[in-house]
């Protein structure tokens, strides 16, 4: 019996290690030491209060709509070519000089992400070439080029364009990747990957069609080249990485997920997006073994999950998930699931269950059962259920540490279209308000 335990250890000890080097078909010292210092960096953007986020942005959502009390009122308040309804959003689309004043942006990130700034303190990188013909030594102008370049860098794009990816994008860590101004489409090659890196921004691009990378030689970094294995044919992976901003992204029709959160990652934000036609939408922690996601903390917020979606959105494990004023409007299985005790809190979002009577239910918890799950925190608070929805609640109210006043409610689930109105990319132009 004991050599059978010890086995079985081992087995997923060997089972982590494999996760942690996932992809990396060539485990050498540059890895290790990129690994060991996102690590640490992800210990450190952890929040141990992580109500004192959630309040947080409750409280900005409240001042973005305060003192309209009717729907009608609310799209009353903004008129004309913008109408920024959400607080991320009215810190800075409808200025019209935005263009003169990209990096602003940086300064917009709520949420565990609220400490990203990606490439604010560097210089401005403009890609002027869609192409992605050389993995090892990429073409100056690219998109490969650009985020493999030492230091901080804003990327922007100098015109629309469609980039197929014949491998995965790796960046490196401080990087924005902006595509207000232009129609940029990461489609029909494969998807880009954050790994073991740290404050990135991935704003207004149209991911799509992303398909698996069967791997080679791909360069990293400015000064390493590695062996890559086949990658997974996600839109975006998020691995051992933190403070990272996803914003303002339309996706749909990956082979795997559109976005996955994993192998400790931290301090991530994903909002203002438009995911549509898909079947695994986002999946958040590693597998129940990798108990190395209990420092994960995501904030999915403003998000519009739309047409053709089937689940997963999110799928949690371990780990700390704030799903706030989003509007749920399709869905065919469910739309928050979870499994490995993670603290899911839900507010003021909007879910539409739909017409299949077996698939009302928004929440669902994977392999144990009721006398188990009944003790992990999933919490509702201010959705707005329709169409039979329902949402199945469990574990103990998180105590609050507020003092009197302090504590704000989240705007309930009645907002949460208003919020989400103009989720997705956004057609931006020069000197016009976006």
């Amino acid at each position: 019996m004991a050599s059978n335990k010890l086995g079985l250890v081992l087995l997923l000890l060997g089972a982590v290690a494999v996760l942690a080097q996932a992809n990396i078909a060539e485990y050498d010292e540059y890895w290790r030491e990129r690994e060991a210092k996102a690590r640490k960096l992800a210990e450190e953007a952890y929040h141990p209060e992580p109500e004192e986020v959630t309040n947080e942005i409750n409280m900005h959502v409240a001042r973005a709509v305060e003192g309209f009390n009717s729907t009608r009122r609310q799209l009353a308040k903004y008129t004309g070519p913008c109408a920024a309804t959400n607080p991320i959003d009215r810190c800075w689309r409808c200025r019209r000089n935005w263009q003169k004043e990209r990096k602003r942006l940086a300064q917009c990130v709520q949420g565990f992400g609220r400490r990203t700034t990606g490439g604010a303190r560097g210089r401005f990188y403009v890609v002027t070439d869609p192409s992605d013909s050389s993995l090892t030594d990429p073409k100056p102008g690219t998109l490969r080029h650009a985020v493999i370049q030492k230091g901080p860098l804003w990327i922007y794009f100098a015109r629309d364009m469609v980039i197929r990816l014949q491998q995965e994008l790796i960046m490196t860590s401080h990087k924005t990747i902006d595509g207000r101004g232009a129609q940029v489409h990461i489609a029909y090659g494969a998807g880009i990957t954050v790994q073991y890196i740290h404050n990135v921004i991935i704003h207004g691009l149209k991911i799509h069609d992303i398909v698996v990378g069967q791997g080679g030689l791909i360069r990293d970094s400015v000064d390493h080249v590695g062996q890559r294995t086949q990658s997974d044919g996600d839109g975006i992976s998020i691995f051992g990485s933190s403070n990272v901003w996803l914003d303002h992204l339309s996706m749909r029709n990956c082979q795997d997920g559109l976005i996955d959160v994993i192998m400790g990652s931290t301090a991530i934000t994903i909002s203002n997006s438009h995911f549509t036609h898909h079947n695994d939408v986002m999946l958040f922690g590693a597998s129940d073994s990798y108990s190395g996601d209990q420092i994960m903390q995501v904030t999915v917020a403003f998000n519009h999950f739309g047409q053709g979606l089937v689940q997963r959105m999110p799928r949690c494990r371990w780990g700390f998930v704030h799903v706030v004023n989003n509007d749920y409007t399709h869905w065919l299985m469910y739309a928050i699931g979870g499994s490995k005790h993670p603290t899911i809190i839900s507010q003021g979002n909007r879910f539409i269950a739909p017409n299949n009577n077996a698939a009302k239910e928004v929440t669902k918890r994977d392999y144990v059962t009721q006398d188990v799950w009944k003790h992990w925190t999933w919490r509702s608070e201010g959705d707005e259920m329709m169409n039979g929805a329902f949402f199945t609640t469990s574990g103990k109210p998180l105590q609050r540490r507020f003092g009197r006043g302090e504590l704000i409610t989240p705007k309930p689930g009645s907002y949460a279209k208003r919020l989400t109105r103009f989720a997705g990319a956004l057609n931006c132009r020069p000197r016009v308000p976006c």
